[in-house]
């Protein structure tokens, strides 16, 4: 798409109606080698530049939360080498851009459970959270060994635990306090979930944050999901009327 295409979709989005959280299930890139003929990790080489893209134009508009899906509980089922490459796309990810994160005013997060992650992955994690744990820009949390019911579960059984401890009653619970056990904690549910790849589904992806957030769908496959798919599903977003179940 032309510049002059780029900038007349960006003029169209309402700075004032942008959605304070999106979160992105970054799904296609092994189909993407495979048309080409190459293997599953050139795939997700050619992924991790759009993330690069749409982090930064995420950070342009002002979206104030990126949630990105790299790694679920389920991923472990690949085989080895491809598991391999993805530990080390995350760290080189990270050796990259972690410059122009701070410069951007961007703090990271993670959602999952890092623990079974390889140790300079688990490293560069922490200095990348270190590093920007003050910056006041846009939340970029990044979901790694992540589950919706593991984070469900997880959270019943923290809540109990306070419970037990009398930090707590069960009377005190509702879905607000619910929220500050859950890894997204302190943050707004996502406003828009965006899925490439053209499949139709949400694969265990923030199952209790997306009771009523808005879905969009693209058969565009994530290694070609640039910039212009990103305000193409801002500006649809914008046109729909969200009532959460009132009128």
């Amino acid at each position: 798409m032309s510049q002059v295409n780029l900038n007349s979709q960006i003029n169209q989005i309402d700075i004032d109606n942008l959605p304070r959280h999106i979160a992105i299930i970054m799904d296609g890139n092994g189909r993407w080698a495979k048309k080409r003929l190459l293997p599953r990790n050139f795939g997700h080489q050619e992924g991790m530049k759009r993330v690069v893209e749409i982090v930064e134009a995420s950070t342009e508009l002002g979206i104030k939360h990126l949630t990105l899906y790299a790694f679920s509980t389920e991923n472990w089922k690949r085989p080895k080498n491809e598991i391999e490459g993805l530990m080390k796309l995350l760290i080189t990810y990270i050796r990259n851009e972690l410059d122009k994160l701070i410069k951007n005013n961007v703090r990271l997060n993670i959602l999952g459970d890092v623990t079974p992650l390889p140790d300079l992955a688990k490293l560069e994690i922490r200095r990348a959270i270190d590093e920007t744990k003050d910056n006041n820009g846009m939340v970029l949390n990044i979901a790694l060994n992540y589950g919706g019911r593991d984070d469900i579960i997880n959270g019943v059984k923290t809540i109990l635990k306070d419970v037990e401890l009398g930090n707590i009653s069960i009377e005190d619970i509702d879905n607000n306090l619910f929220s500050e056990y859950l890894y997204t904690k302190g943050q707004p549910d996502p406003d828009l979930l965006i899925r490439p790849s053209g499949e139709l589904r949400i694969s265990n992806f923030l199952l209790y944050q997306t009771a009523y957030t808005e879905y969009w769908f693209s058969d565009v496959l994530w290694p070609d999901f640039k910039k212009e798919k990103l305000y193409e599903a801002i500006l649809d977003f914008q046109k729909r009327n969200r009532r959460f179940g009132g009128i």
